[in-house]
């Protein structure tokens, strides 16, 4: 991280065929060791699996699929007096957009298809109908510890009256919840 100064965010260039710069993010994060007009066309290709599969627009289907696999809230650790706190937070949106990518190509690399072509396109079809490993299952952190935030933000047991207290009074006098952090 730069002391001196914010470094710019490079300007993504969209990719030719489908003019979007989703499909460049993608390509790039699917390309290894810099071989990218083989991420390419390995892209391209699964994409016209897709297209063949489903008689539907493949990028439509694409971006439904990165859409479905983003996440919305993650855990961050955050310790208070000498123990730690699960506190979920929002993701930031090109996050969000990252995560669903790297799910998308480590799903797909973990597929039983012989090759990346037809374990892409199997999983962007999975991905967009809403079934497969990337779509959110299993034990969710958020809706099991619903009192530890307002442990963490220091308050008692009964902290969550005192944080939705907290919350209503903010509303009306912004200053305070301000001065009180």
């Amino acid at each position: 991280m730069p002391r001196r100064r914010e470094v710019p965010k490079r300007e993504i260039l969209p990719d030719p065929v489908y003019n979007s710069q989703l499909v460049t993010k993608f390509i790039n994060s699917l390309m290894s060791q810099g071989r990218k007009s083989v991420a390419e066309r390995v892209f391209y290709s699964a994409l016209k699996k897709v297209e063949d599969r489903s008689k539907d627009d493949p990028i439509k289907l694409f971006k439904k699929a990165v859409d479905n696999v983003k996440p919305a809230l993650e855990v961050k650790s955050r310790r208070v007096g000498g123990s730690n706190y699960q506190v979920p937070i929002e993701v930031r949106p090109s996050r969000r957009t990252a995560l669903a990518i790297r799910w998308l190509i480590s799903y797909a690399n973990s597929r039983g298809e012989k090759t990346m072509m037809d374990k892409l396109a199997g999983e962007i079809m999975d991905a967009a109908n809403n079934r497969g490993n990337d779509a959110p299952h299993g034990f969710d952190e958020t809706t099991t510890i619903p009192n530890e935030p307002a442990q963490a933000a220091g308050l008692s047991a009964s902290g969550e009256l005192v944080l939705i207290c907290l919350i209503i009074f903010g509303q009306f006098f912004p200053n305070f919840l301000a001065k009180a952090k």
